[in-house]
């Protein structure tokens, strides 16, 4: 692809060099880059086409990395990406070796934090510039916020901590919902009369004439700056982001670069706290994505959208459908997620019962609560929620859901191993901390044992808080084999004659069972213990692996705290004198790679399991 202009960028500071006709064609080359690149490589497509002028404005007007960016949420940092020397990088994003889909400090000095979950930037922002006063270092810190993320609730905690900060900018940008009513052609005007050094200087001149007026000089400013509130508020509605501290700007075309350019440098010669509300399209300038943006929010590779749509065979949609299929006889049963509706597979319960659904936007702390609420009063709420972000739940699941043991059904998606968004996505704490609350795990390997188990765990005989988790994507051949016999655990492989135990949970079960078959390849006898209830333990399922010397227990759950611990923990009071062989997540490993590679990479797949087997077996026969 011929992008001469884009090929010459290796820092933000070759981006100011451009004539005003480069900038406009640099913003051309990125989309165009952008569109053939993720295409190949997947990626969040619409989100970074809607943000090209924005940032490419930015990095003009901004000294980075003094002044720093904070995104949120962090997939619409590609231009940025770009515009800081990592081109190359894009051939292998998101891949193994290659570099990151979000912002993350370790990658480049101009990322200045990671964010891959919402509604942290402007927490973030406003730490940063405190520190930037308290050691007296110039520069802005700038956040730019998606609309999505005032859904949330963080945000507003922040904004409530703004205080008079003279070096903070919040940037919204708004793609989807209109916060600001846009009314035309006078806005426009006030908006450029505001964005203009000549009235922030007037307007101080004038506030400092009226103060030193005597005894009527203050009373005459307060009412004037009353009127000018009255006179905006009547124009559009500014009012929230004003009465929160900060100086309100726009609605500004997010697609005019020069114009945006214009109005930063204009503005930073004031003090902020600044808010400027700036409207793009998300997917501009490529059909396809400005049409179904959600579709293109998140896509595969080779041309497929994906990531962030359940696909059609999938165990979110499998969950979504039976949900759907139960709640046609429970008029007591609701849906709530947060702001992931296709993507939990939900949007066929929303489409059937429009009342017993709830999107409650990105806001897993207020969905969890508010499903406690529900339960409270006789309903039957079932939560659907990313593992990596019901962890932003965590206090109101302890407090709010367990201490009066509130029947909540807690379906936790894209449980497990995560491919391509790198460590903030990844599905591997929640075993652990929900065994230490003390909410029974389901963890069905197959669509026949989440079918079964999701109407099961919502009948009269379970009593408080269910978890039911699954993996992203489908059932793997080997595993929709074994259907679903109902039980809370099943030997797939039992040999009477072997001491061996491996035993395993969800989609990790394939691996186990591929190891077991490599150890029977090399006369290595051994059995497969399939768990589907993770915790806790029945007695009968203890005694039934107590018997074996040697057991090997694989998760894709961090090691320390997950449910290997707690078997071992059990075994041990009980007496039991074997071998111990654990094998979870060390998550100081987590990376951006396919979870095959994530796989090995934590010595999860089979191959190193059975390295493990061999190598405990080795060492018995040494000791003996």
């Amino acid at each position: 692809m011929d992008t001469p202009l884009l090929n010459l960028i290796t820092g933000p500071d070759d981006v100011k060099q451009l004539s005003e006709q480069q900038t406009i064609q640099l913003c051309g080359e990125i989309r165009s880059f952008l569109v053939d690149s993720v295409m190949h490589t997947g990626g969040h497509l619409a989100s970074n086409l809607g943000a090209i002028e924005l940032t490419v404005a930015l990095h003009r007007a901004l000294d980075l990395p003094q002044d720093k960016i904070v995104f949120d949420v962090g997939h619409q940092c590609y231009t940025h990406k770009l515009l800081t020397g990592r081109k190359a990088g894009f051939a292998h994003l998101r891949q193994l070796d290659g570099i990151s889909g979000f912002p993350n400090p370790r990658e480049s000095e101009y990322d200045a934090f990671i964010a891959g979950h919402g509604n942290t930037a402007l927490s973030l922002a406003i730490g940063m510039a405190w520190a930037k006063k308290l050691k007296k270092e110039p520069g802005w810190v700038v956040a730019i916020i998606g609309d999505g993320a005032f859904t949330g609730g963080m945000v507003y905690e922040g904004m409530n901590n703004i205080a008079s900060l003279d070096n903070l900018m919040v940037i919204l940008n708004d793609n989807k919902m209109s916060i600001s009513k846009n009314v035309g052609a006078m806005a426009r005007y006030l908006t450029h009369l505001r964005a203009n050094p000549k009235y922030f200087q007037m307007n101080r001149h004038l506030s400092d004439t009226i103060e030193g007026v005597p005894l009527i000089g203050p009373p005459l400013r307060a009412f004037l700056s009353r009127a000018k509130k009255v006179i905006r508020r009547s124009m559009y509605d500014s009012t929230m982001f004003e009465d929160m501290g900060f100086q309100y700007l726009g609605p500004l075309d997010g697609h005019d670069v020069l114009n945006l350019e214009h109005t930063f440098r204009n503005v930073m010669v004031r003090s902020g706290p600044l808010f400027l509300h700036v409207v793009t399209t998300k997917g501009k300038g490529y059909e396809p994505a400005e049409q179904n943006p959600g579709e293109y929010h998140g896509i595969s590779a080779s041309f497929v959208p994906d990531p962030e749509v359940a696909a059609p065979a999938s165990f979110s949609t499998v969950f979504g459908k039976k949900l759907c299929e139960a709640a046609s006889a429970r008029p007591e049963v609701c849906a709530i997620t947060a702001a992931m509706k296709y993507g939990t597979g939900l949007q066929f319960f929303g489409h059937a019962y429009p009342n017993r659904f709830f999107d409650v936007g990105m806001a897993e702390q207020h969905a969890v609560t508010f499903a406690a609420g529900l339960a409270s009063q006789g309903m039957l709420p079932v939560v659907a929620i990313y593992s990596t972000f019901l962890q932003r739940a965590y206090d109101q699941m302890i407090h709010d859901v367990t201490l009066l043991q509130e029947k909540v059904i807690f379906a936790i998606d894209r449980a497990g191993l995560v491919p391509a968004d790198g460590e903030t996505h990844q599905g591997v704490y929640d075993p652990a901390y929900l065994s230490q609350m003390g909410i029974p795990i389901y963890s069905p390997s197959n669509y026949a044992e989440l079918s079964y188990w999701l109407v099961k765990l919502m009948g009269k005989e379970f009593q408080g808080p269910q978890a039911i988790r699954y993996p992203r994507g489908g059932e793997t051949k080997t595993l929709s084999q074994y259907q679903c016999t109902g039980q809370d655990y099943d030997f797939l492989v039992n040999t009477p004659q072997s001491d061996i135990l491996l035993i395993s949970y969800g989609s990790e079960v394939d691996d186990v069972l591929e190891a077991s078959r490599i150890l029977d390849s090399k006369g290595i006898q051994n059995s497969v213990c399939k768990l589907v209830k993770a915790f806790p333990f029945t007695d009968k399922f203890l005694r039934d692996v107590a018997g074996s010397r040697v057991i090997l227990f694989a998760e894709e759950c961090v090691e320390e705290g997950g449910i290997g611990e707690h078997l071992l923990a059990r075994l041990m009071e009980d007496g039991w004198k074997g071998q111990y062989l654990h094998r979870g997540v060390d998550n100081t490993k987590l990376t951006h790679a396919t979870v095959p590679q994530l796989k090995n990479i934590l010595g999860l797949d089979a191959e190193h399991l059975v390295q493990m087997v061999q190598t405990a077996l080795t060492e018995k026969k040494e000791r003996i």
